[in-house]
C-alpha cells in the first residue's frame, strides 16, 4: 500500500509540477492544423518511413517484406495484351499527326480491361496487384507517354480508386463493372483555375436543395464549378468532381457546411460543359477544362453517400496515397532505365578521335551516375509496390515516391541528351528521346508539383504522421476538454522525453563512431557498412528532427526551406534501404556492387549536405552549434564516391554482361521499335567485332577493308565488320523533312 500510495503521489506530484507546465507550453509551440491539413495527414499508412523516423530502423521488417513478383495471369497480361498494345503505338504520330491514341489502341485498352486494372475481379476488372499495375505502366511508358498516362489516369487517383475505398456498395455494383469494361471513361476534376494545391480556397460549389425532376420533386446538389487540367476530361463521360458543399437549411444534418466532398456526375447531364483540349508540354494525352452550370444531381451522387458528406480532401488524400507510389514513378523508373539503357548503347558505338564517347571521362561520369539513378528508382519502385500490396497506403512514402523518382528522372533524361548530343536534338520519328524530355514537366507539376511536395509535404506530414508519439501529443493538445487533454499529454510526453534522451546518446555515439559498431543484417554481406551508416544518419535525422520541431514549434511551417532540406534527408535514407534490399533481393551480385555502392555514397553525401545546410540555417546558433559538434564531428565523415566506381558503374552500360541486363535488359525485350532496336542492334554487332578491330590495328592496318584485300580477314570476317558499320551509320543518322511536311494547319 505505501509503494501504491507513493507511486500515485509521484505521479500527482509530475501531473502539477512537469506535465502541465509541459503542456501549456507544447500548445504554444506546437503548429497549429487547419481541419484540412488534419484531414491531408491523418490519411494513408505510415510504414517503413516510421522505422526511419524512430533513429533505430528494424532492419527485419525490411528484409521481411516479400519480394514482389507477378503472378502467371499478369506475366502472361504483360507478354500479351501489353505487348501488342506497344505494337500499336507510334509515338511520333500519336504526338505530331493524330495528336491522340489510334483508334485500334483505344478499341483495345476497353477490351482488355486496361482501364480496370485496379478493379477486382468480382466487378469485372483485371484485379492485379500494385507492382503490375506499376510494370504495365512501366512497360507502356518507354513507348509513348501519351499511352502510358490514359492507361494511369482511371487506376490512380480517379473514381475507380474512390469507389473502392470509400463508395456504397449500390455505387460500387453499378460504377465498377461499367469503368471495368470501358463504358465509361473517367475523370476527375480538383485543380481550379483560383485554387491548385490550396484546396481550402475551392470555389466550386454544392448546395443541398430540391429540385422538381420528371414532376417528382427530388432532395439532391445544385452544382457549380469550373477545374482545368483534368486529363481525359475531353473523352470521359462522368467526372469525378471535387467541390464545397453547403447545406443552408440544413436538409442532411446540423452541419451547414460540411465542407469539401466528391460526387460524381455523368457528362451528358444538362449544364456539363467540357471545354476545348489542353496541349501539355506537346504531349497528345486528353486534357482539358470542365465546367458546370446549375447542375442537379440526386444525393446517392455523393460518392460514399450522405455519411462522406465533408469528407472528400480526407478521400482525396487516401486515394493519392497509393496511386502516386504507382504511377509517377513507374513512369519515372522506366524513363530512368530507358535514358540509361540508350545512352549507353549510344556512347558505345559513337566514336570520336577513333575511341567510343563513352571510355571519355567527362562521359563516363553522366553514364556513371545514368547507371545508378536507374538502379536507384527501380529498386524504390518496387519496394514502394511491395509495401502497397501488404496492405499499406504509405502517404510519406508516396510522396517521397513522386518527388524524387520525377527529380531523377529528370536528372537522367537531361544526361541521356547530353551524351546524345545532336543525335538528340534533331526532332523525327528516330528520335527516340525528344518526347521523353518534352513530357518531364508534366511529371513534375501533376499530382502534386514538385516544389509543394518538397517544402511542405515530406518531412511536415511525415514529422507529424511517421513520427512515434507526435501525432498523440498533438492530438491531446488538441483536446477541447483540458482534463481529458492532459490526461492524454502525460500518458505520452514521458515515453517521448526517454526516446529523444535515448536517440541523442545514439545519435553521438554513431557520429563519433561513423556507426561501425552498430548492428547489420546477417544477411547483409558485403554491404553491411551501408546499414551501419544508415543506422548513422537515421539516429542523426531523428535527432535533428526532434530539435527542430523543439524550437521552432509551429513556425516550422513558414521554414520551408530548412523542412525541405529534412525531408530530403528522409527521402535519401529511404531510397537507399530500398537499394540495399534489391541488392538482397536478387541473390547479392557482386558484379552490382558499383552501382550500390555509388547510390549509397551519393545518398550519403546528400544527407550529410541537407544536415550542414540546416545547422547554417538554424535560428539558434548556439544549438546549431552543439548540433554539429554532436553529427557531424569532423573526421567522421562519408567519402564521397571515388572516380573508379563512377566509371565501374559506367562500363556497367557500355559491354554486354549480366549486370547490364538486370538493369536494362527487361525494358524493350519484346517490343517493336525500329530506331531503338537499330541502337540495341548496332551494340550487339559492334561489341561482337571489337576483338576482331582489335587484331587489326595491332597489326598496323588502320581500315578492315585494307586488311580484307590484305587477306587478313576473312570474307565472313569482313562481312560481320560490313554489318556493324552500316549499323552504326544508321544510329547516327538523324530525320529531315520537306519544308511542306512541317507546314501545320
Amino acid at each position: 500500500m505505501v509503494v501504491k500510495g507513493s507511486i500515485m503521489n509521484w505521479r500527482a506530484w509530475r501531473r502539477q509540477w512537469l506535465t502541465e507546465p509541459l503542456y501549456r507550453m507544447a500548445r504554444d509551440a506546437m503548429p497549429s492544423l487547419s481541419p484540412t491539413e488534419q484531414q491531408a495527414i491523418e490519411a494513408g499508412d505510415v510504414w517503413w518511413d516510421a522505422q526511419l523516423f524512430s533513429g533505430r530502423p528494424d532492419w527485419r521488417m525490411l528484409l521481411d517484406v516479400p519480394p514482389v513478383a507477378l503472378t502467371t495471369e499478369e506475366q502472361a497480361f504483360i507478354d500479351g495484351p501489353v505487348a501488342q498494345l506497344c505494337k500499336m503505338l507510334n509515338d511520333w504520330n500519336i504526338n505530331w499527326k493524330d495528336a491522340d491514341l489510334p483508334a485500334q489502341a483505344w478499341d483495345f485498352l476497353r477490351q482488355q480491361g486496361f482501364f480496370g486494372m485496379i478493379i477486382p475481379k468480382e466487378y469485372g476488372g483485371l484485379g492485379f496487384s500494385a507492382y503490375a499495375h506499376s510494370e504495365v505502366v512501366r512497360q507502356i511508358s518507354v513507348r509513348s507517354v501519351t499511352a502510358s498516362v490514359t492507361v494511369m489516369v482511371p487506376n490512380s487517383l480517379g473514381p475507380g480508386e474512390l469507389l473502392m475505398q470509400f463508395g456504397t456498395q449500390e455505387q460500387r455494383e453499378y460504377w465498377l463493372p461499367r469503368l471495368a469494361r470501358g463504358e465509361e471513361i473517367p475523370c476527375f476534376g480538383l485543380t481550379s483555375p483560383e485554387a491548385g494545391s490550396d484546396a481550402a480556397s475551392m470555389t466550386d460549389t454544392g448546395v443541398v436543395c430540391r429540385r422538381e425532376i420528371d414532376g417528382v420533386e427530388t432532395l439532391g446538389i445544385l452544382l457549380n464549378w469550373r477545374k482545368r487540367y483534368i486529363t481525359l476530361s475531353p473523352v470521359a463521360t462522368v467526372l469525378g468532381l471535387a467541390f464545397k458543399l453547403s447545406d443552408p437549411d440544413g436538409l442532411i444534418g446540423e452541419n451547414k457546411e460540411p465542407g469539401i466532398s466528391v460526387a460524381l456526375i455523368p457528362v451528358n447531364l444538362p449544364g456539363v460543359v467540357t471545354g476545348r483540349r489542353h496541349l501539355p508540354a506537346m504531349q497528345a494525352f486528353q486534357n482539358g477544362p470542365t465546367e458546370g452550370h446549375d447542375v442537379f444531381v440526386p444525393l446517392d451522387a455523393l460518392i460514399g453517400g450522405v455519411e462522406q458528406a465533408g469528407q472528400g480532401w480526407q478521400m482525396l488524400m487516401s486515394a493519392l496515397a497509393a496511386g502516386r507510389g504507382i504511377s509517377l514513378p513507374s513512369l519515372s523508373a522506366a524513363a530512368c532505365t530507358f535514358s540509361a539503357h540508350t545512352a549507353g548503347a549510344y556512347a558505345r558505338v559513337r566514336t570520336q578521335f577513333g575511341i567510343p564517347v563513352g571510355k571519355f571521362e567527362g562521359v563516363q561520369e553522366r553514364l556513371g551516375h545514368l547507371a545508378a539513378n536507374a538502379y536507384l528508382v527501380e529498386a524504390a519502385r518496387r519496394f514502394t509496390c511491395a509495401g502497397i500490396d501488404q496492405g499499406y497506403k504509405p502517404s510519406v512514402v508516396s510522396a517521397i515516391m513522386k518527388l524524387h523518382a520525377t527529380e531523377r528522372m529528370r536528372v537522367s533524361v537531361n544526361d541521356a541528351m547530353d551524351i546524345h548530343a545532336g543525335k538528340a536534338v534533331i526532332d523525327g520519328p528516330s528520335n527516340y528521346l525528344g518526347n521523353l524530355y518534352r513530357a518531364v514537366p508534366v511529371a513534375i507539376t501533376v499530382e502534386g508539383a514538385n516544389i509543394l511536395t518538397r517544402s511542405l509535404i515530406v518531412f511536415g506530414q511525415g514529422a507529424i504522421r511517421a513520427h512515434p508519439y507526435l501525432m498523440d501529443e498533438i492530438v491531446a493538445i488538441s483536446n477541447s476538454d483540458q482534463t481529458a487533454g492532459e490526461d492524454a499529454f502525460d500518458a505520452v510526453i514521458w515515453r517521448h522525453l526517454a526516446h529523444s534522451a535515448k536517440n541523442a546518446l545514439r545519435a553521438v555515439g554513431t557520429a563519433w563512431t561513423a556507426g561501425v559498431f552498430t548492428r547489420a543484417p546477417k544477411a547483409a554481406g558485403a554491404v553491411a557498412p551501408y546499414f551501419r551508416s544508415l543506422n548513422r544518419y537515421a539516429a542523426a535525422f531523428a535527432l535533428i528532427s526532434e530539435v527542430t520541431l523543439l524550437t521552432l514549434g509551429g513556425s516550422l511551417k513558414r521554414k520551408e526551406m530548412l523542412s525541405a532540406r529534412l525531408g530530403d534527408i528522409l527521402a535519401e535514407l529511404f531510397l537507399v534501404s530500398a537499394v540495399l534490399k534489391r541488392w538482397l533481393d536478387e541473390g547479392k551480385h557482386d558484379a552490382d556492387l558499383p552501382l550500390v555502392r555509388l547510390c549509397s555514397l551519393q545518398s550519403f553525401a546528400t544527407i550529410e549536405k541537407r544536415l550542414d545546410d540546416v545547422l547554417l540555417n538554424f535560428p539558434s546558433r548556439a544549438m546549431a552549434w552543439t548540433l554539429r559538434a554532436m553529427l557531424l564531428p569532423v573526421g567522421f565523415r562519408s567519402p564521397p564516391p571515388s572516380d573508379k566506381v563512377i566509371a565501374a558503374c559506367a562500363n556497367i552500360l557500355l559491354e554486354p554482361c549480366d549486370a547490364r541486363s538486370r538493369l536494362v535488359g527487361e525494358v524493350w525485350e519484346g517490343h517493336d521499335s525500329p530506331s531503338v532496336e537499330l541502337l540495341e542492334r548496332a551494340f550487339e554487332l559492334i561489341n561482337e567485332v571489337q576483338p576482331l578491330l582489335d587484331r587489326i590495328r595491332h597489326a598496323g592496318l588502320k581500315d578492315w577493308r585494307l586488311a580484307h584485300e590484305k587477306g587478313a580477314i576473312t570474307d565472313g570476317q569482313a562481312a560481320r565488320l560490313q554489318a556493324a558499320e552500316q549499323a552504326l551509320e544508321q544510329v547516327i543518322e538523324v530525320d529531315d523533312f520537306a519544308p511542306e511536311d512541317l507546314s501545320r494547319s
